[in-house]
């Protein structure tokens, strides 16, 4: 399981309808925007583990202003999106390959399941629309970025 995590002012995912209009399926303010990537292999201790991580990696600041603080320490809100595309082969040619990346069914799976844990676990947590096509507007404080990946 990969994910790509941003520490966020505020986040929003916005899909839209047939008819053009636009609907927020899930919005937080300061926090963390988690877009996530099954691969086939997941499964519950890799989950297990990412949420572990996402919940206890230090980015946010302390008193010192050193990154010492998690989004359970600071009680932030979080944004989990499902974004197969990070989890495609670009080391060659100018198009990527989505091998790596889990079934349809495998990712839908092991993303719920992550949801499902995460909301157990954390006070505020909203998500993306699986397999939608999503606009995720974002407000990135630092920018701080960092790439997790539970191998």
């Amino acid at each position: 399981m990969i994910s790509l995590i941003q520490r966020v002012q505020s986040a929003r995912v916005d899909v839209e309808h047939p008819h053009g209009e636009q609907e927020t399926v899930g919005a937080i303010g300061p926090g963390l925007l988690a877009l996530v990537a099954v691969q086939p292999r997941d499964d519950e201790p890799r989950t297990r583990r990412m949420l572990e991580r996402l919940l206890g990696y230090r980015v946010f600041s302390d008193e010192q202003g050193r990154m010492n603080r998690s989004l359970a320490d600071t009680g932030g809100e979080l944004l989990l999106v499902s974004q197969f595309t990070l989890a495609a082969d670009t080391r060659s040619g100018m198009r990527p390959s989505f091998t790596s990346a889990a079934s349809p069914e495998h990712g839908r799976y092991w993303f719920d399941r992550l949801v499902e844990l995460a909301r157990a676990a954390h006070p505020r947590v909203e998500i993306g629309r699986f397999g939608a096509h999503m606009k995720v507007h974002l407000v990135n404080d630092g920018p701080v970025t960092f790439w997790l990946e539970v191998p």
